[in-house]
């Protein structure tokens, strides 16, 4: 905290008295990383921001909403079985590049002259 105000970034000292003075209050704790996640995501919720996924008291809308987050995720699922097939034809053409390559190589190894000289290129 000392740092930032010597340096002049006194906006990112006065973010950390206010961490020291209320982070527990607001459930946010910095000391272990793998709980800072939770911890920031519980305090979101706690303060009422970010996305819920309770009701909103609407049946209409939550309808509505559980309908396009359904055709997301079926979009999404489609997206990733696309990339899945992708990746394995990128595989297969890689592979048959290098079977060219290597056939290439056994070739010219092959046509290689007797004197145990490399052929000029």
């Amino acid at each position: 905290m000392i740092f930032f105000f010597a340096t002049g970034l006194w906006v990112f000292g006065l973010a950390m008295i206010a961490y020291m003075l209320y982070g527990k209050e607001l459930g946010v704790d910095f000391s272990n990383w793998g709980r800072a996640k939770s911890s920031v995501n519980k305090a979101f919720d706690q303060a009422n921001w970010g996305p819920k996924s309770g009701s909103t008291g609407n049946a209409a809308f939550d309808e509505w909403r559980d309908a396009e987050l359904d055709r997301l995720n079926e979009e999404r699922r489609k997206l990733d079985e696309a990339r899945k097939e992708f990746d394995e034809y990128v595989r297969e053409l890689r592979r048959a590049r290098d079977r060219d390559e290597f056939e290439s190589f056994r070739n010219n190894r092959n046509t290689r002259p007797a004197g145990g000289d490399t052929p000029a290129a």
